[in-house]
């Protein structure tokens, strides 16, 4: 089975190309849905996120994301205790679904996954492309999801830089443009590879209907 890595910072469009890669009939996991998952209500994560924040970071048994996105995107040591109990449960999940594909004889998925650690993915991606957008490009996509320019760029520095990105990463798409040169982008750098390995998909390059044989978590 062919693993291919997407990762990005946020607001980078890292999502957006994995959905066109659900749409070409790609497989997809998606580490931001399956963080949402843990985190929800009676999630793995809860009872360790509860003891080690306080119960004030707890609403009605989910993770308060509002209240805790406001501590760990100024305090770098608290979103890294964040990040080191949600992922191990992330990752778990994700290598679960990667042994459940591949006895299935899946050909090719994707993980999609903001932070590019070693162990669960770099180690299980047989190619990894990180998705990168200016600053300012991101911010204002970011305000159409309600954060303020300050809190945007707040959230951007806390992040990998463009350099450590690429020094993970077989190639790098830049997202500054439209939606079809994402695509254009997405087709030369990971098409080619595709069709080196003999993959079959639909072309990057339209919006095809998503097909049954799609079996993707988006976020």
């Amino acid at each position: 089975m062919f693993v291919i890595g997407i990762t990005g910072g946020i607001g980078s469009g890292k999502t957006t190309v994995s959905n066109i890669l659900s749409e070409s009939g790609i497989k997809v996991i998606s580490a931001d849905q399956i963080s949402r998952s843990v985190t929800a209500k009676d999630g793995i994560a809860i009872p360790e996120l509860q003891e080690t924040f306080g119960e004030e970071f707890i609403k009605d048994g989910a993770l308060d994301r509002k209240l805790t996105a406001a501590l760990v995107f100024r305090n770098r040591k608290a979103l890294d205790l964040l990040n080191r109990i949600v992922h191990r449960h992330v990752l778990d999940q994700m290598g679960e679904e990667l042994d459940r594909l591949e006895d299935k004889r899946v050909k090719a998925v994707a993980l999609d996954v903001p932070i590019p650690v070693r162990q669960g993915f770099l180690d299980r991606c047989d190619v990894v492309f990180t998705v990168w957008a200016d600053d300012e490009i991101r911010q204002k996509r970011l305000a159409k999801r309600g954060l303020s320019r300050s809190d945007a760029l707040q959230r951007i520095a806390m992040q990998m830089s463009r350099e450590e990105y690429r020094e993970i990463a077989a190639a790098e798409i830049v997202n500054n443009g439209s939606i079809d040169d994402l695509r254009r982008q997405v087709e030369d750098v990971i098409g080619v590879q595709l069709r080196e390995r003999g993959i079959r998909y639909k072309s990057f390059l339209a919006a095809p209907e998503a097909t049954s044989e799609a079996e993707s978590v988006q976020s």
